[in-house]
């Protein structure tokens, strides 16, 4: 793996969970993973600030770091964000620590649910807390 922080500095991206589909009769379903304890998650992310070259302005950009899926969740996807464990945080920023870190969460630190089909249509304005509410007769998958 080439990894290379020359391109960002790091960052640890907060949040409520992230939605991942998977390849199912009739389209994809959209499934919302969070933390089994309610709590936050760290997602380990790099951020840069670069000028765009047509209008000189300053942007500041990041992305979040992505692994293999662990076994809990490869059953939608094969892939997932890089979940920094409340030990790593310092090491993450202060740069101490790489790619020691970009490795599966541990099977027993998420859930998920299927959630609404309207997750796949961006833009028309009708983003509400209900995106991650269960549906369907699997509503909870949890581990």
């Amino acid at each position: 793996m080439n990894f290379d922080r020359e391109s960002g500095s790091s960052c640890i991206v907060p949040a409520s969970g992230y939605y991942e589909w998977r390849r199912a009769e009739g389209g994809k379903q959209p499934y919302f993973i969070s933390a089994a304890d309610d709590g936050l998650l760290s997602i380990a992310g790099l951020w840069h600030e670069w000028r765009d070259p047509e209008t000189s302005d300053s942007v500041l950009s990041a992305t979040l770091i992505v692994t293999a899926a662990n076994e809990f969740t490869r059953r939608i996807h094969d892939r997932m964000p890089v979940m920094l464990g409340r030990q790593d945080h310092d090491a993450w920023l202060a740069e101490k620590a790489g790619v020691e870190l970009l490795r599966p969460a541990p099977n027993d630190l998420l859930r998920m649910w299927p959630v609404s089909k309207r997750v796949n249509v961006s833009g028309r304005g009708d983003d509400d807390p209900r995106l991650i509410e269960p549906v369907g007769d699997d509503a909870v998958a949890d581990s």
